[in-house]
């Protein structure tokens, strides 16, 4: 038997790879397409809209399709009957719940495509699904720009590559089983051409990244929480708004939806509001844990659970990152990938001498890659709606992540220096220096 067939050969549909990347990302654009158009011809049929003409609501799916790839929209509104009073502005606040179905779409695909490709054959059904999918973005910027609503054609054709690319790849990383099966160039061999502490460095610096992204993703999942926490405590206040609006059934339904499309942003505002540096709602309106201070908002019923005045308690969030820092700075211990200390420990024989030191540099470079992860949360999550007051929404990604870097920080210190008593190491010395003093 052919063991290069056996290891890389896939099973899929027998048509020319090329083919069946088209075919996957056709059926990813008609499903991601239909999941925002079914909720609003719902709207429609029960007379939601105002404008009666159905082509006008296809017009608004493909624009609502475009927004949830990440592709601005710019307005063009009229504000009087003069010319000088036409207001422009860009729409940019991603929904990235939305955002999540073509990724989500697209990383199924991007397995079927491995199974059925070999190794060194993958980057034919990866960009025949990238040309469709392409294809299918300038498409719909160009039928469903609207004088009101146009959508630019070059980030109509490129933008929504991202999230789907991004898909494609990881779903042929996880069927593949390792990149060096993917590319057909093995990481292995690398490694192994460096010395002791070229290899040492690269694992000391991955663990170090993967602890960032661990604090940021604790950070992130117990700001959520605590979202969902408000959420609950303030329900009789969000059903007080759905009351007042009295969309019926259909269109409460709808508009539920669409919250959840921004839930995520959501989730990440409150990280911000957490890490101390708060969001913005508005030009002028901030929300902090020291206090709320907003222009009135606009009739959204997840708006009402925002808090409201002076929070004596408020401080009390910055221990959320505090808390992800420690959690990381245990998990590095657990890795067992810190050569600097063991490094340190061998040049310098104090021990009180050598362990701050590692300890604190630690703490700063993964405070630091946490800073770099939430920073780019805070950047896809915030945007704006184009008109008026709401030009500025959510947190500012440089202040708010360095609020949240160095809260991790703090805690990854605290999480390290405490990981060695709480897995029965109780002198602190690394294996290095333990191996050493045993042989001497």
């Amino acid at each position: 038997m052919n063991t290069k067939v056996a290891k890389h050969q896939r099973d899929g549909i027998p048509m020319p790879l090329w083919l069946q990347g088209a075919f996957e990302s056709a059926q990813m654009f008609v499903i991601s397409a239909l999941i925002v158009a079914i909720p609003l011809t719902a709207v429609w049929f029960t007379g939601g809209f105002a404008q009666k003409d159905g082509s006008i609501i296809a017009q608004l799916a493909g624009q609502i399709w475009l927004l949830g790839h990440g592709v601005p929209l710019h307005l063009t509104l009229a504000a009087g009957p003069s010319s000088a009073s036409v207001e422009t502005g860009t729409f940019s606040l991603l929904p990235l719940g939305l955002l999540l179905i073509p990724f989500l779409l697209s990383w199924r695909a991007g397995r079927r495509l491995a199974r059925a490709s070999y190794t060194d054959q993958l980057w034919q059904p990866l960009l025949g699904a990238l040309l469709v999918y392409s294809g299918a973005g300038l498409a719909t910027g160009y039928v469903c720009s609207s004088q009101a609503i146009a959508a630019p054609l070059l980030a109509s054709m490129l933008i929504p590559l991202i999230p789907t690319g991004a898909g494609l790849i990881i779903g042929m990383r996880r069927e593949a089983g390792s990149w060096s099966r993917l590319i057909g160039m093995s990481a292995a061999d690398w490694v192994e051409k460096t010395s002791q502490d070229q290899r040492w460095a690269g694992s000391y610096v991955w663990t170090v990244m993967r602890a960032g992204f661990v604090a940021a993703m604790v950070a992130l999942s117990l700001s959520a929480l605590m979202l969902a926490i408000n959420l609950v405590a303030r329900w009789t206040d969000i059903i007080g708004v759905y009351q007042a609006l009295r969309p019926g059934g259909v269109g409460g339904a709808a508009l539920t939806v669409a919250q959840l499309a921004f839930m995520p942003n959501l989730a990440i505002w409150s990280l911000a509001w957490a890490g101390g540096d708060g969001f913005n709602l508005g030009v002028g309106s901030t929300v902090s844990p020291l206090g709320t201070s907003v222009a009135p908002v606009p009739p959204i019923p997840i708006l009402a659970a925002l808090p409201a005045g002076t929070m004596t308690w408020g401080f009390a969030a910055l221990i959320i990152p505090v808390i992800a820092g420690m959690l990381a700075g245990w998990w590095f211990v657990r890795a067992g990938e810190n050569h600097l200390d063991e490094w340190l420990s061998l040049k310098i024989r104090q021990r009180w001498l050598s362990l701050p030191g590692s300890t604190l540099f630690l703490g700063v470079v993964t405070g630091a890659a946490a800073t770099a992860f939430c920073g780019v949360l805070f950047w896809l999550s915030q945007g704006s709606v184009g008109l008026g007051r709401l030009s500025e929404l959510g947190p500012n990604p440089s202040t708010g992540a360095l609020w949240v870097g160095i809260e991790v920080g703090i805690g990854v210190v605290i999480g390290s220096l405490v990981a060695p008593w709480l897995e029965g190491e109780r002198d602190g010395l690394p294996l290095l220096r333990r191996r050493e003093e045993a042989a001497e």
